[in-house]
């Protein structure tokens, strides 16, 4: 009798042995019929077993029940790619193949994810490989051929101060007939010093994944080592994670509404959004001590907290954004000019959006229903329930309509919890982490659903750590929202994404 996936809740510690290994034929059926009844491939990663064999892992969100599944199996050199029947994998086993070169048989578009250049530094080393171990010198660009086929290249050094990605354009005239992203030059190895590093330096490398979601990486994080430890942070805590979080998502919403309305010419948005944007920063400097939130959370609770006048100065400055916000949002989507570029502008349809997995307001104005917030909750999230935004176009509008939206909900959230701070102390000693054991923790950050997982070794050590940012999920959904549209369209769809670079090369 096959076992079934192991069943989760967010965020939870368990002894690895209780995650089902299953014959390479029968994990790939769980996952693919897991993911035919509506579930999501939330993490697809490898570790390293006796030098020799892969231990691959997947972890299955079930959005309509609230929990998770988590399932493995061990591969020697390959094993039946699981991409064409199911998209959602393609980054996932790229990745798999580039760090432990295990083969996706039969996968349809087997490139290098990251390692695009004939280069591995000292931290690209995943155990059993070395220096030696083979990276492709030159990207296997895809091309079109045909009759006044020509090709634009872009980046990866752009106009600007701005993360460095290649962005390869086929096109019949202005037309748009495939975009083929190379990332990678932010690469840093990330995952690899998480890996059994010290305590102090995690905190700052877990804030340093992605650095204007510091909040959302460094929340899950923390729930994921509070996991591992079996630590119960405060109420008190708990409201002030979820505060400085969304002020994480207002000031970057607002400030992609700007840019916005920057790319179609509209620039009294970038002045009112932008001054909006500086107002939430500084909102969060003085919660936190930092305009990016560094330095705030740790494991067992959070390091500041808000009282006395400064609670009440909060309370009036959020008043006056809601005010403001809804002003200038009106201004932005009662421009007729506005929004006849915006509207069928890098449509993707929900049926795309469910194939790729994407995540976060990029699915949701697709129509997708996710929201980990909603689906998953932790912390303040399971007593305090912000409603679910969703569009159904697809399109610049719907993706900027749904930032306006959340961008208000966010504010009510705020207001909400600014007059009813529980008490509790701020910060609990957190015990050491569990042996031999796998946590995992998903947070909704602003671009979406952000993963982390940790494995321990049998001293209670880090063996692996594997994070996915939201821009791993969507950065296809980018390439796809390009086809069949307008190269002059590039910078409007870019920015309604708005990805990370960094988040996706780690």
């Amino acid at each position: 009798m096959i076992p079934a996936p192991l069943s989760l809740k967010n965020p939870q510690a368990v002894d690895e042995a209780a995650v089902p290994v299953l014959p390479i034929p029968a994990f790939r059926d769980a996952v693919l019929l897991a993911v035919k009844e509506g579930a999501r491939l939330s993490a697809f990663f490898g570790r390293l077993i006796n030098g020799k064999q892969v231990k691959v892992y997947a972890l299955l969100a079930h959005d309509e029940t609230g929990e998770c599944a988590a399932i493995g199996t061990m591969v020697q050199d390959s094993y039946p790619s699981l991409t064409p029947e199911c998209p959602q994998a393609h980054w996932f086993e790229r990745e798999l193949a580039e760090q432990f070169a295990i083969k996706p048989a039969g996968h349809p578009w087997l490139k290098p994810l990251r390692h695009h250049r004939n280069y591995r530094g000292a931290s690209d080393l995943w155990p059993g490989q070395d220096a030696a171990s083979p990276i492709p010198g030159s990207y296997p660009f895809f091309h079109v051929k045909g009759s006044e086929i020509h090709e634009v290249a872009v980046g990866p050094v752009h106009a600007g101060i701005i993360e460095p990605g290649h962005f390869r354009f086929q096109c019949h005239g202005e037309r748009v007939l495939h975009l083929e992203i190379q990332l990678g030059y932010q690469h840093r190895g990330i995952e690899r010093m998480l890996a059994g590093g010290l305590s102090q330096r995690m905190s700052v490398l877990a804030e340093s994944i992605a650095g204007d979601t510091v909040i959302g990486h460094a929340l899950a994080f923390c729930e994921v080592m509070e996991s591992l430890g079996g630590c119960q942070i405060s109420p008190r805590a708990q409201a002030l994670r979820g505060i400085a979080l969304e002020l994480e998502r207002l000031a970057n919403h607002v400030g992609d509404l700007g840019a916005l309305g920057t790319d179609v010419g509209f620039l009294p948005a970038a002045a009112y959004f932008g001054r909006l944007r500086g107002e939430c920063l500084n909102l969060l400097m003085e919660l936190t001590g930092s305009r990016y939130g560094r330095s705030f959370l740790r494991a067992g609770g959070v390091l500041h907290d808000l009282s006395g006048v400064l609670l009440v100065d909060f309370e009036k400055r959020m008043k006056r954004a809601q005010k403001e916000l809804r002003t200038f949002a009106r201004m932005l989507f009662d421009t007729p000019s506005v929004i006849d570029r915006f509207e069928g502008t890098g449509m993707l349809t929900e049926q795309v959006s469910e194939e790729l997995g994407l995540v976060g307001p990029a699915a949701r104005a697709c129509g997708s229903h996710r929201d980990i917030r909603h689906d998953h909750p932790s912390g303040i999230y399971q007593f305090a329930h912000l409603p679910m935004m969703t569009a159904d176009t697809g399109d610049v509008h719907a993706r900027a309509l749904i930032r306006w939206l959340e961008a208000e909900r966010s504010l009510e959230f705020l207001l909400e919890q600014l007059t009813s701070l529980p008490e509790g102390e701020l910060r609990v000693p957190c015990p050491q982490m569990k042996a031999d054991s796998v946590a995992f923790s998903m947070v909704e950050g602003w671009r979406g659903e952000i993963v982390h997982v940790v494995m321990t070794d049998a001293k209670g050590g880090i063996a692996r750590y594997k994070i996915v940012d939201p821009s791993f999920h969507n950065w296809m959904g980018l390439a796809m929202a390009l086809r069949n549209g307008e190269i002059s369209d590039f910078p409007l769809c870019n920015k309604s994404f708005n990805l990370s670079y960094a988040g996706h090369d780690l």
